[in-house]
């Protein structure tokens, strides 16, 4: 089904280069990939006129590569005698301004979890209805699932991880997590990201 699905994709959409991607058993889920510019196209095809009509939305997840970030949909089709699901992956290569189009007019699944994904790693959804932080304070610096961010010491005033308040193999994790973090962003500083 998805080799088919991808090979109608690639005819009917040329600029989205979409690439199925068929990782070997229980090693992850089958997925097609295509270009961020070809998102709204390919997404109002998938839910209207293709032959499955993915008519539900049921995660979008964002992935933090370093290089670049990957936006992941899954969609699904309960309607047909036998359902069926798939995953859509978009990169995002601009790490300074990530931006991509909104899906919210498609699926209005995808309002909050593109707000989620825009507050845990700091993606832009262009055209979103009210994209403002979901789970973080609007006034919270950085975003928290990017692989080079290092949280604040402190917020308004409170330390963010008192020591009294942790065990100890809570507090050696934060600390081990905290010099990978620190790694990481300088070597994304070190290349240029």
């Amino acid at each position: 089904m998805l080799d088919e699905l991808c090979q109608e994709i690639k005819l009917k959409f040329p600029a989205s280069q979409a690439v199925l991607h068929n990782p070997p058993e229980n090693v992850g889920s089958p997925s097609i990939e295509i270009e961020a510019k070809s998102l709204r196209e390919v997404a109002l095809y998938l839910r209207d006129d293709c032959k499955y009509k993915f008519s539900v939305l049921q995660v979008i997840s964002g992935v933090d590569y370093l290089e670049y970030f990957e936006v992941c949909y899954m969609l699904a089709n309960f309607d047909l005698a036998r359902s069926y699901e798939f995953i859509l992956k978009v990169k995002v290569s601009d790490r300074v301004n990530p931006v991509l189009d909104s899906v919210a007019d498609i699926w209005p699944a995808a309002n909050w979890q593109e707000r989620e994904c825009f507050d845990m790693l700091g993606i832009e959804f262009k055209g979103h209805p009210d994209l403002r932080r979901i789970l973080c304070p609007e006034d919270w610096q950085g975003f928290p699932l990017r692989k080079d961010y290092v949280a604040a010491k402190y917020y308004n005033g409170m330390q963010v991880y008192p020591d009294h308040k942790m065990n100890l193999e809570e507090r050696s994790f934060i600390i081990n997590s905290k010099s990978k973090q620190e790694e990481l962003q300088k070597q994304s500083l070190a290349k240029g990201l």
